[in-house]
């Protein structure tokens, strides 16, 4: 899910949608709660790639043991030991879909702050809308508003907490988190052979599969090198797929976080991280 942990550092710019949904008035200083310490602040900016985590080709890995399969396999496996990540391309996930979701991703959060509220998250909700929020245990706002609802077992769903704007949310993300659901299910697979172990092993040993859909937004921050779109930190569950658009933020580490890796977008691609449940 995480690698071993991930983070955002922000764009430069001067909207910030969220505040103004909180009636907070946009400046050119953020405000106090948003700054990090010294020790939290980003340490690499959010576009300077680095390609260490490799990209990986599911095309030819569900039949045959050719040399090629088994490279790809060693691959991944490399990649997980010493990342907890990589990145799957020939993944089946229909691109058409893919540049759907991520065009209504953007067209919500472009919504006026009001038609959002209409579906924000209560203390104690299983999803809705976010603006701004706090990891458990910390005292400092992360930058950046989400969407988050509970998608499988299909009876978790609760649409009334499901954005009926932009027009067709519901249908794309429906196909969307199936079509997610199922590369997952591949990836565990992999994940399995990667260990030594037969094909079905994890999904078998999952008494319960859960899907939870997250769109993240980080709007455009005056003061970038104060704050986090999202702070350290590692996902529940066991896998997580990250679709990226071209600008890109996902930061991993391997070392606590002395040093952070920006992890470089591939059109079309997956980040697929190893959760708690691997660790």
């Amino acid at each position: 899910t995480e690698s071993e942990m991930a983070r955002s550092p922000k764009r430069e710019g001067t909207t910030t949608p969220f505040l103004a949904a909180t009636g907070q008035e946009a400046t050119a200083a953020i405000p106090p709660a948003f700054i990090r310490c010294k020790a939290e602040r980003p340490k690499v900016p959010h576009d300077h790639f680095a390609d260490a985590i490799p990209v990986v080709s599911l095309a030819g890995l569900d039949s045959g043991n050719g040399a090629a399969r088994l490279s790809r396999l060693r691959n991944i496996a490399t990649a997980l030991e010493q990342w907890g990540a990589f990145q799957v391309v020939d993944h089946g996930v229909d691109a058409a879909l893919i540049s759907t979701m991520l065009d209504l991703s953007t067209r919500f959060f472009a919504l006026p702050a009001e038609d959002k509220l209409r579906f924000e998250m209560t203390a104690g909700g299983c999803g809705g809308f976010v603006h701004s929020n706090r990891i458990f245990g910390e005292d400092v706002e992360n930058w950046r508003e989400f969407v988050s609802f509970f998608s499988y077992p299909v009876h978790s769903r609760d649409y009334a907490m499901w954005p009926s704007r932009p027009e067709g949310w519901r249908k794309v993300v429906e196909r969307y988190c199936d079509a997610s659901l199922e590369l997952a299910s591949r990836i565990m697979e992999v994940l399995s052979e990667c260990m030594g172990l037969e094909k079905g092993a994890f999904m078998e040993a999952c008494l319960q599969v859960d899907q939870k859909m997250k769109v993240n937004f980080y709007p455009k921050c005056p003061q970038p090198e104060l704050t986090l779109g999202l702070s350290r930190q590692t996902d529940p569950g066991a896998v997580t797929l990250v679709l990226q658009d071209q600008v890109g933020g996902l930061q991993l580490t391997r070392d606590g976080g002395r040093t952070w890796l920006t992890v470089r977008p591939v059109p079309g691609a997956f980040v697929v991280k190893l959760g708690d449940y691997f660790h």
